[in-house]
């Protein structure tokens, strides 16, 4: 009996693994070793204070994706497109600049964690860790199949698994964790800034809700469709419609439930290791991880470290990717995974032009604080315009006929982007 449940259960989870694809990834991609990092020093410095951030970015986040997935998929075409097609040319250059700069930042300081992630275990030196990665993230999506590079991609999101291990191999006091982040306020230290607690709050939340996020999917889910036989026909069948939102639906929030997991996982682990030691600084994954050996032991260590390797090379392709299917596409150049490289010279152009500044950018002695607060700043003048964007478009009739987005999730993507639009307030007064 126990073995046929078993097997049930596995059939099961292998069935909704296959059928998972742009919204795990995407999720997956954003807890890269930049966003552990972020997640790092939250629970270093305010141990499980800033848990509330990720509850509540959670729904909010779910409803963004589900937007960007939707107008992919309704309109065949990806946010880079569909922005140009309701804005001003100007406007849509101008944002899709501000990104693939952002992107690219993005890229150096993931590439140089995971460089530095190399020499916590190897002699290595990280200029020839992060030369080998950028090859690596390079030749994944240019030289590999649409399919391959997809599975790829999927399997490494059970990297972040690693996070749950360090879980495992640490004592939680969950009693604590659960009484401090509903009453965060009642738990800081007298000596907490206000600026420092608002700072980290938008930088958890700029984390955790990234433009490239919305790029991707949407473009993802639009090629994805688009190699089906027939999809433009079977749009206007009402039952398919229904069932491939559906699809959408689950994959979006699976992908944001893990992502937002992982996250939960990482602030706990630091939290009641690093903070409960008197270590409230992280500037670095790899620090996180080299702090974590002494209290938590090696095994944490070392899964710790082996997870940001695992999630840089998740990270920097989707980076890369989102990047030059929105340059692509406000061009109008052929685009997508899907197509080889003589037919879409620009578009992998833009994967390799990106990837291979932003390793080296990862040679020079750039303080990796300072690239992140830089991306930060960029991602945040862009997010909300952005978000604004997909919103006017997800109502438009003209650009979404029959699929136009329901009154709920109207208001959960309005919350978010005022949400954001608080935070990058926030990130410039304080």
């Amino acid at each position: 009996m126990r073995i046929k449940a078993a097997k049930q259960v596995f059939k099961f989870s292998r069935e909704l693994f296959r059928g998972l694809g742009p919204g795990l990834i995407t999720g997956a991609a954003d807890d890269d070793p930049s966003g552990i990092a972020t997640y790092s020093q939250a629970g270093a410095q305010f141990r499980f204070g800033l848990i509330w951030t990720l509850v509540l970015a959670t729904p909010l986040m779910i409803s963004i994706q589900m937007l960007s997935a939707r107008i992919g998929w309704v309109t065949g075409r990806g946010l880079g497109a569909n922005i140009k097609a309701l804005f001003p040319l100007w406007f849509t250059t101008g944002l899709v600049s501000l990104f693939v700069t952002a992107n690219t930042i993005n890229i150096a300081a993931d590439i140089g964690a995971m460089g530095e992630a190399v020499r916590l275990f190897t002699p290595i030196p990280a200029s020839v860790s992060i030369f080998v990665f950028g090859i690596v993230c390079v030749v994944s999506p240019v030289f590999f199949s649409y399919e391959r590079s997809v599975r790829i991609l999927k399997w490494l999101t059970l990297a972040l698994f690693a996070y749950v291990a360090v879980i495992l191999t640490v004592k939680v006091p969950w009693w604590q964790v659960t009484t401090e982040s509903l009453q965060p306020w009642a738990f800081l230290q007298p000596d907490v800034r206000l600026s420092d607690y608002a700072a980290i709050v938008v930088a958890v939340m700029g984390t955790t809700i990234s433009p490239y996020l919305f790029f991707w999917q949407a473009s993802q889910e639009a090629e994805d469709d688009l190699r089906r036989p027939n999809a433009a026909k079977r749009h206007a069948d009402p039952r398919y419609a229904a069932k491939h939102l559906g699809r959408i639906r689950l994959d979006t929030v699976v992908g944001m439930l893990f992502s937002n997991l992982i996250a939960l996982c990482i602030v706990i682990a630091t939290a009641v290791t690093l903070n409960q030691q008197g270590i409230t600084e992280i500037q670095t994954s790899a620090q996180a991880a080299l702090a974590l050996r002494p209290v938590a032991g090696d095994l944490a260590f070392v899964v710790f470290g082996l997870g940001i390797i695992g999630t840089g090379l998740l990270a920097v392709p989707v980076l890369a990717g989102s990047a030059a299917y929105a340059v692509s596409e406000v061009f109008e150049w052929t685009n997508g995974l899907s197509h080889k490289f003589n037919e879409a010279r620009g578009f992998y152009l833009i994967i390799i032009a990106a990837t291979g500044v932003g390793s080296t950018l990862g040679y020079f002695e750039i303080d990796p604080i300072k690239m992140l607060l830089w991306s930060a700043i960029i991602n945040g003048v862009i997010a909300v315009p952005i978000m604004v964007a997909m919103l006017l478009i997800g109502q438009s009739d003209r650009l979404m006929g029959a699929y136009t987005i329901s009154t709920q999730h109207r208001v959960f993507g309005w919350l978010a982007t005022a949400l954001m639009a608080v935070a990058v307030v926030l990130m410039f007064i304080t």
